[in-house]
């Protein structure tokens, strides 16, 4: 694991610089202090909001379904996986704090990026390894970042991980939201979120609030 934190920093330092409805209070948010937004899918939006709540400069994490045709679907017409929708997470974050760069370097170290539309138990597109960029720059950092892993031999599979121009986010239900704070003593919780933010906070301290 600290090989692989070390490999991604020094990816990192070398790349180029060069729900039902849109949160509201979000994009109030981003346009009155100059902040900037992330999509990622990793698995269960439950694991990933939680470890990025913990990361220094986000501000806000919305889970939610992005990457598909139907509009505002719901959570058992994703589980379904007919949408074409992915459990993903907007960061709301900002970028004088921490970097796109940085928080690709959380994305590919939390989950597994090797394994085609599934994480741990979690199988179907729903669970798909996906960036859904936003600029022009997040499209090629992250194509950057992808290309670098794969050649360095970080993982021992091929990444797998989509890079999707992004569309559309539909925030999730009410009660995703915020889901292990809320949940602390749920047998999910316990058993597969706590492992991931205990690793997340191992290679990760000097980045958590």
């Amino acid at each position: 694991m600290m090989a692989l934190s070390l490999m991604l920093f020094a990816i990192t330092a070398c790349v180029n610089s060069a729900a039902k409805e849109e949160v509201t209070t979000k994009e109030e948010l981003i346009m009155s202090d100059n902040l900037d937004t992330a999509t990622f899918g990793a698995g269960c939006f439950w694991c990933v909001e939680a470890v990025f709540q913990q990361l220094k400069g986000v501000e806000k994490v919305v889970s939610g379904y992005s990457g598909g045709a139907r509009d505002n679907p719901t959570y058992d017409q994703v589980c379904s996986g007919a949408t074409g929708h992915a459990e993903v997470i907007q960061v709301i974050y900002n970028p004088e704090i921490v970097s796109f760069k940085e928080l690709l370097e959380v994305f590919w170290t939390v989950h597994d990026p090797t394994t085609l539309n599934r994480q741990g138990a979690d199988v179907g597109t729903q669970y798909r390894s996906v960036i859904f960029y936003h600029s022009d720059e997040q499209k090629q950092l992250a194509e950057h970042y992808k290309s670098e892993l794969n050649t360095s031999g970080s993982f021992s599979s091929p990444i797998v991980t989509e890079i999707s121009p992004y569309t559309k986010f539909f925030s999730a239900e009410k009660y995703h939201q915020d889901y292990y704070n809320n949940n602390k003593n749920q047998p999910y919780c316990s058993m597969v979120i706590q492992p991931k933010l205990d690793k997340f906070k191992k290679v990760f301290q000097d980045k958590m609030k």
